[in-house]
């Protein structure tokens, strides 16, 4: 099929014109239908997402073991979740609207091990790739003491191996990191976007980084192919894991477990609006399909992206999915929001989950550093530009959108916003965020 032309598509979905012009834009799927009829598409089930939970379980001694940060919680990785009624009611000022219901921030930024949502995934991947060689091997077997992996001997094992991924910077973070401790040769080929602090966090944990001057899509191809080349080389693919999206999917439950030990109700009188940054899509998909999973149709989940990368939207709205990338619209992919500088979508999550998603909307990078600072003056929480993409969301809901919902529905709403990342920033980096430099 030969892809229409940027002037073909812009006629025959007019909002593309507002993409090309990088206005900030905000559609809502009439695709979006009830969990029970978007489920089969997704090719996945609850079942999928308990053994992805076994599986972090069987971990957690270890985890527990070489992350000293996650004894406190046993080995299980999960960030707090909390209310920022200061940063609410600066939004409410910020946009001369106040927001009916509460805001609460899922602070995925202060992950232990990575410091981003990518800990959730990334890892995960990891970890399975890790047991899976070492059963193969009668290394291992599923009633052991998972500590056992800390061992000289099990890193000599993983150490003829490698893993190789094409990153914007924080899912090699997680990948780099997670391989290394076990032992493995690890390659994180990384874009153009990248910051340089993260390049040189994963050299110092031992991991090769390769770097190149284009995008993510290029540092993706790249890294695919060499691990062509090495049959003892394992590549995680962002764009199509399951494997990745399945261990997003687990926060879905826990966060669930998280609002019932805050007293916060979410059902049909309280529905839960989530707001995710995303990039080329696992993270935000993954995390949507384990809402879903556990708060069914009482969530309501957006994606968000910047205005030079709209690159989800786009192939949602198009129906052409990975088929398309921003720059064949002249858009240029060039963003603050690094972790979201993805000039082509995830045909693979696209297509599970459009479904499922309520809407996308898109965000300045002008907007993002204002909503930085603010972040940082109300609730004195520092995170990077692109863990910023969701928080206008609340405010970004249509007329239209919200006539779906009572008056009483939106009074009782749980606005939540995912930060994806800033944990791990250094001091110097997060001034130079607050001072709106790139």
């Amino acid at each position: 099929m030969t892809t229409p032309s940027p002037a073909e598509l812009a006629a025959a979905f007019p909002l593309l014109n507002d993409l090309i012009a990088l206005r900030e834009t905000a559609w809502f799927n009439p695709a979006a239908t009830s969990l029970a009829e978007g489920l089969p598409y997704v090719g996945l089930t609850q079942a999928d997402v308990r053994d992805a939970e076994a599986r972090l379980a069987r971990f957690a001694p270890y985890i527990a073991e070489v992350f000293p940060q996650t004894r406190a919680t046993q080995g299980i990785i999960e960030s707090e979740v909390a209310p920022v009624p200061a940063m609410q009611n600066a939004l409410a000022q910020r946009y001369g609207q106040p927001l009916p219901g509460a805001l609460w921030l899922k602070k995925d930024s202060h992950l232990p091990v990575s410091g981003s949502i990518k800990a959730r995934g990334g890892i995960y991947e990891v970890l399975a790739h890790a047991e899976k060689l070492a059963l193969e091997a009668k290394l291992l077997s599923l009633q052991d003491d998972y500590r056992k992996l800390a061992t000289p001997a099990f890193r000599q094992f993983f150490n003829q191996y490698r893993i190789a991924v094409g990153s914007t910077g924080n899912l090699g973070l997680s990948i780099g990191i997670m391989s290394a401790k076990l032992g493995f040769n690890v390659s994180v080929h990384m874009s153009a976007d990248a910051r340089q602090w993260k390049k040189t966090l994963l050299r110092e944990h031992g991991v090769e980084v390769v770097e190149y001057e284009q995008d993510y899509s290029v540092a993706v191809e790249q890294g695919r192919k060499a691990a062509e080349r090495d049959p003892r080389c394992f590549f995680i693919d962002d764009e199509n894991s399951r494997t990745l999206f399945l261990g997003y999917a687990v926060a879905g439950e826990r966060l669930k477990q998280q609002f019932i030990q805050q007293g916060v109700t979410v059902d049909a009188d309280n529905p839960l609006f989530v707001y995710l940054p995303c990039g080329v899509g696992g993270g935000p998909g993954g995390v949507a399909f384990g809402l879903k999973l556990a708060f069914g149709d009482n969530v309501h989940c957006l994606f968000a992206e910047p205005t030079h990368s709209p690159c989800m939207l786009l192939g949602v709205h198009t129906g052409l999915h990975e088929a398309i990338s921003v720059q064949e619209l002249g858009i240029d992919n060039v963003t603050a929001a690094d972790g979201l500088a993805v000039g082509r979508a995830s045909g693979f999550v696209g297509r599970a989950m459009e479904r499922l998603i309520d809407g996308y909307f898109t965000v300045a990078d002008e907007t993002l550093f204002a909503l930085l600072r603010q972040l940082h003056e109300a609730e004195h929480i520092t995170l990077e530009p692109s863990a910023l993409a969701g928080m206008p969301g609340p405010w970004r809901l249509t007329a239209d959108y919200l006539s779906r919902f009572t008056t009483a529905q939106l009074n009782n709403a749980t606005h939540l916003v995912w930060a994806t990342g800033g944990g791990m920033v250094p001091q110097a980096e997060r001034e130079k965020y607050l001072q709106g430099q790139r």
